[in-house]
């Protein structure tokens, strides 16, 4: 049939229909249009709750609370190459997307960053909590903003993997009383280079470096090729993290570049390790390396950047079990040492936190079983979670 005749034949049967059929035939079509409206108008409200389109922690506000922002895929090659928990990893592959809820104590930080004086000595944070409240997380935002501000990114995740479970002990050449760890070194060196790309080209070393017969690091000569000494003479990486982080520190200013240094479980650096020596004998904290340069760097004896931590229960080899405060956490010899600091709580998540993490999950078909997508089932899960997050996590991972 040609379209001709199909004109011809509908304008036929509009000419047959009475004004009755025609009236009702058009509030059938405006009665289906704002059904369809209105449905529109409740899925956005809806999405609403638990995302929001602004991507840049910079421009998060109080507003934003609850919501999730997304963290771009170049963001996470470039930012994230590390630090980022290993469910919360697990969870990306499984939504095929990198979302962070804007909580409060991330607010907080940024705030406090924002309206910070570069020109004194570096203020630290210490965000602490019971576990499974988002710590972690809370100091990516903080790291997501910095960067996104053009910052240094100085970060070590997993500080207890430093003290626990080493896969290679080495005594250190320039000094005989302690110990590399040039596997760990090297880990945190390829990752270091690819979060800090630009900045090895503009930052140029202040003195000279010997680090064999042959091999020499001239006065001024680029961060970079420090690093890639590190990746290419493995025994030397632990050396040459000391160097780098004695070079940013040294040339920090407000008016060259500001400084982040991001620890994720600050409290293993003191305390005692699980690494022993040949003699069976314990390694103290003191007599490792990467310990040694990081413990300096976490003075705050320089200007021009922040210091901003995790104390956590797995970075406590030797804790109580329901320790989470600072002073519980870091002992006496840590405390004295982070002393002065800001601290950050980190609580459960709140009754709207709660529900935009529920909105979320069902928006992304993590809860399936059609009594937990209920609110009976809802209830339910604020029982057993009691509005922890990682316990939420866990629970609805089998729904």
């Amino acid at each position: 049939m040609s379209l001709q005749h199909i004109v011809s034949r509908s304008a036929c049967l509009v000419n047959q229909a009475s004004p009755k059929q025609l009236f009702c035939c058009s509030f059938r079509l405006w009665h289906a249009n704002a059904a369809a409206t209105q449905v529109e108008r409740e899925v956005e409200k809806t999405l609403a709750v638990f995302r929001t389109s602004v991507l840049n922690p910079a421009d998060h506000r109080e507003h934003h609370e609850g919501q999730h922002y997304m963290i771009t895929q170049q963001d996470l090659k470039n930012i994230f190459p590390h630090g980022l928990p290993y469910r919360f990893q697990q969870q990306m592959k499984t939504f095929k997307e990198a979302s962070l809820m804007v909580r409060k104590p991330a607010l907080e930080v940024i705030s406090y960053l924002k309206q910070a004086n570069y020109s004194h000595p570096a203020i630290r944070y210490v965000i602490y909590g019971q576990r499974g409240t988002g710590k972690t997380l809370t100091l990516c935002h903080a790291l997501h903003y910095c960067a996104s501000q053009g910052w240094l990114i100085v970060h070590i995740p997993d500080a207890h993997l430093w003290v626990k479970n080493c896969k290679e002990l080495m005594q250190s050449s320039y000094n005989q009383a302690r110990f590399d760890q040039p596997v760990e070194a090297s880990t945190w060196l390829r990752n270091f280079r690819i979060t800090n790309e630009k900045f090895l080209k503009q930052v140029t070393t202040q003195q000279k470096y010997v680090w064999s017969k042959r091999e020499v690091t001239e006065e001024g000569r680029p961060l970079g090729e420090v690093v890639d000494q590190g990746l290419t003479r493995i025994k030397n990486a632990s050396d040459v993290v000391g160097v780098i982080l004695k070079e940013l520190k040294r040339q920090c200013t407000p008016d060259s570049y500001k400084l982040l240094v991001a620890v994720d479980g600050v409290n293993a650096l003191w305390g005692r390790t699980a690494i022993k020596k040949e003699d069976k004998s314990p390694v103290q904290q003191e007599e490792l390396t990467l310990i040694h340069n990081l413990r300096k760097l976490l003075k705050n004896d320089w200007a021009g950047g922040a210091i901003i931590t995790t104390v956590n229960k797995t970075g406590s080899v030797f804790k109580p079990r329901n320790a989470y405060l600072p002073q519980e956490l870091l002992g006496k010899e840590g405390f004295d040492a982070m002393d002065p600091f800001v601290p950050i709580l980190v609580a459960n998540y709140t009754e709207k936190e709660f529900e935009s993490c529920y909105q979320y999950y069902l928006d992304r078909n993590w809860i399936q079983l059609e009594k937990a997508r209920t609110e009976e089932g809802k209830r339910e899960l604020i029982f057993l979670s009691n509005y922890n997050p990682g316990e939420m996590e866990k629970i609805c991972a089998y729904l």
